[in-house]
């Protein structure tokens, strides 16, 4: 049997050994419960065991499912990105390439005055949430009362 490792480096980013499979992969960018549960099916372990035990091919296995998720069985619906912008492929985006392209977003939204880019220059809320108690920020709050004139 492998050796107990304490920290596992996947993609990049060092995952703690001592936490379930499905939960140490939810450390990688991009990658959530349900999509973590399914590459730990897919390496042939169960999504319970600690993510120390696993060996260093479980670890390449991980990391080419998640270079092509679609080649190995993983459905589109749990992609980060179906239907790109650019491209119009079904892609998915993991580590710091997901907060490059994210920002790539907003900023193509408020170059085209899209709402939702008006709405992020201003900072206000984007997805129609009220404002009129909510996100209130600055000196401005409360009410302010006149002093009362001394008789």
């Amino acid at each position: 049997m492998a050796e107990f490792r304490h920290i596992v480096r996947v993609t990049g980013t060092d995952l703690k050994g001592d936490t379930k499979l499905k939960l140490a992969l939810t450390g990688l960018d991009g990658v959530g419960l349900m999509l973590a549960r399914s590459i730990a099916m897919l390496i042939g372990r169960d999504p319970n065991d600690t993510m120390g035990d696993i060996t260093d091919e479980d670890v390449e296995k991980i990391e080419k499912i998640l270079e092509n998720p679609l080649e190995h069985g993983i459905p589109v619906w749990m992609l980060n990105r179906q239907k790109d912008m650019d491209t119009g492929q079904d892609i998915h985006i993991i580590g710091s390439k997901l907060a490059i392209s994210l920002r790539e977003d907003i900023n193509m939204m408020r170059k085209i005055r899209a709402y939702r880019g008006i709405r992020h220059e201003s900072g206000l809320p984007v997805r129609g949430q009220r404002t009129k108690s909510s996100f209130r920020t600055g000196s401005s709050l409360g009410v302010r009362r006149r002093k009362r004139a001394e008789k």
